[in-house]
């Protein structure tokens, strides 16, 4: 099992609001999938899948604020 991270955003920033998940527990992606999508005070942008795998758990639900590194959800990869 693998860990989706918060990602570091920019200078400065230290928390995003998590707007939506793209993709649900028990579903499958493809490596560049998009999987949640984060929004900033200055800038909104997606996080992409590493590797092919299937969602295992969502740990942050969507509208949540999330502090940089915050552990979001996890996946096993295929």
């Amino acid at each position: 099992m693998k860990d989706i991270v918060m990602p570091e955003v920019g200078e400065g920033v230290t928390e995003a609001t998590l707007v939506e998940w793209l993709v649900q527990p028990g579903e499958a992606f493809e490596s560049g999938a998009v999987l949640v999508e984060i929004m900033t005070d200055k800038v909104s942008m997606e996080i992409e899948a590493e590797e092919a795998g299937t969602l295992s758990e969502i740990l942050i639900p969507a509208d949540e604020e999330v502090r940089i590194g915050a552990l979001l959800g996890r996946y096993e990869p295929s």
